[in-house]
Parts: structure tokens; C-alpha cells; sequence
């Protein structure tokens, strides 16, 4: 069975407070992106994981496609399969690449061997895989708060707009990030703020993490101001970066988005 990972932008995120486990409390609009990985799973005389596509670093049994498999074959006797995995997503971008494909890996081995798991059950397995894996296994925006993995749907869209979203040669990991973060909680709402004309978020949807990634990498600020150069009704970093995205009410020449970027990638 083949299925195609998405990825994701996060429109907006807040830190609200440190809790006792070492995560943080945030709120956050995830919003899927339909630049996707190739994910195919079928069943095999023994257990196999390959990879081609861009290099994923690290431990090769670290990744969460095979993590979602072990969740799945500890609680169910399902048999051995062979997962091979096309990487076209770049990582250590704030997409949440990895995520969707831990994610989508539980979503088919589900089907597979008729597991009958509801999206809420499923959810719960992602949830332990990573805090924005529960996001993949539904298939539209949500509110994420907690760890990010309480969602809640959003009747939220962004069709009618044009999305340009392009990744530096930098990646940024998530760890990094939330060092030095100083939570700040009793904010107005992310649901209430999107809520409002596009053209006012620029002054009342942050993404917390800018700050701090900006200072250490002022390219990625310029990248966000090039966006509302060219026109953006609203541009941001997604997730705790490196990725940038704007939104823009009328199409975008694509040529003269990604024209002087060498080696970065783009979708649009």
C-alpha cells in the first residue's frame, strides 16, 4: 500500500509555560501542506526498512516509521512488512516531515491488518511517537495545544490564497529551539486572531520561536520580510524553523520567489 506523507505549517505558535515533564504547553494552528514523502508498506517474510530520496541523518532504528511499527506489533499481532520510505521532505524545517511519516505509518498498518483503529485510538499511539504526530492522522487544520497533540479541528481554510514556502539551508533542531524560550501565558487566542482579516495577523499572530532563531540566523528574519516585500498578506517560520512560508491573495510568479536562492528548496 503506498500513501503520500504530508507536511505542515504552524500559522501562529505560542509558548505558554514550562511544565514539570521538560515539554512546554503551546498553542498552535497546524494547517497541512500537500508537499509530500512516498510511503509504501507491504507485507514481508521478514521485517525491512529502506530508504532513498534525501539522506535521513541519525539512527537508522530511531526513525519513526519503524518506532510506529514496534508501538503497533507490542500491542497487535500484526506480521513483518517491508516499509520503504521516498524522502522528499526537508528536515530540521519545522514541516514536521518525520512526524507525518511516523504518523501515516501507523495510518496504513491500520488498514492493512484490519486493526479497526479509530483516528482517536491511532492518535493515542502517535501522541507517544511525538508531540505533533497525532496532527497527520487526521487530514485537515487543527488547533493543537498541550505538547501539541490535544487537537481540536478548526473550521479554517485557506482556499482562495496562495502559499509560497521556501527552506533555507539550515536546519534548525527543535531542542535548540526552546532553549532560552521565556513562556508567556494569558494571550488572546489563536482560534479568536485567525479569525480576523489576514492583513491584521501580522501584528498579533507570532510564532514565539522568531525571536530567538532570527537573532542566530538573521537570514531566515530577511526571508520573512522578502515575503511581505513581495506582497504577503501574512508571512511566518513554521513550526521552530528553518521553513518560511507567506500567504498571498493573488499567484506569485514562481520564478521570482525562488530566483536568488541557491540550493534552497521551495513549494509553491
Amino acid at each position: 500500500m503506498i500513501s503520500f506523507p504530508t507536511c505542515k505549517i504552524n500559522i501562529g505558535l505560542q509558548v505558554l509555560s514550562r511544565r514539570a515533564d521538560g515539554y512546554h504547553d503551546i498553542s498552535t494552528i497546524f494547517y497541512p501542506v500537500p508537499w509530500n514523502d512516498i510511503l509504501e508498506i507491504v507485507p514481508a517474510a521478514d521485517f525491512e526498512f529502506t530508504t532513498t530520496g534525501l539522506e535521513i541523518p541519525g539512527n537508522r532504528d530511531a526513525n519513526l516509521c519503524i518506532k510506529a511499527y514496534e508501538l503497533l506489533r507490542r500491542d497487535f499481532a500484526i506480521g513483518p512488512v517491508h516499509i520503504h520510505l521516498h524522502k522528499i521532505i526537508p528536515m530540521g524545517a519545522g514541516l514536521g516531515g518525520g512526524s507525518s511519516d511516523g504518523a501515516f505509518t501507523l495510518r496504513i498498518l491500520n488498514q492493512i491488518f484490519q486493526l479497526n483503529l479509530t483516528p482517536e485510538k491511532l492518535g493515542h499511539y502517535a501522541a507517544q511517537l511525538g508531540s505533533d504526530c497525532a496532527f497527520f492522522i487526521h487530514d485537515g487544520p487543527m488547533w493543537g495545544q498541550g505538547r501539541g497533540e490535544l487537537l481540536s479541528p478548526l473550521d479554517f481554510s485557506l482556499k482562495g490564497h496562495y502559499l509560497i514556502l521556501v527552506i533555507p539551508e539550515i536546519h534548525v533542531p527543535t531542542a535548540d529551539a526552546y532553549k532560552g524560550m521565556r513562556p508567556v501565558s494569558n494571550r488572546k487566542q489563536l482560534t479568536s486572531l485567525i479569525a480576523e482579516p489576514m492583513k491584521q495577523w501580522k501584528t498579533s499572530v507570532e510564532n514565539d520561536f522568531e525571536a530567538s532563531i532570527f537573532e542566530k540566523h538573521p537570514v531566515i528574519r530577511e526571508l520573512k520580510e522578502t515575503m511581505y516585500g513581495m506582497g504577503a498578506s501574512f508571512a511566518g517560520m513554521s513550526g521552530s524553523g528553518s521553513s518560511v512560508f507567506g500567504i498571498f491573495d493573488e499567484e506569485t510568479d514562481r520564478e521570482q520567489v525562488f530566483n536568488g536562492l541557491p540550493g534552497w528548496a521551495g513549494w509553491l
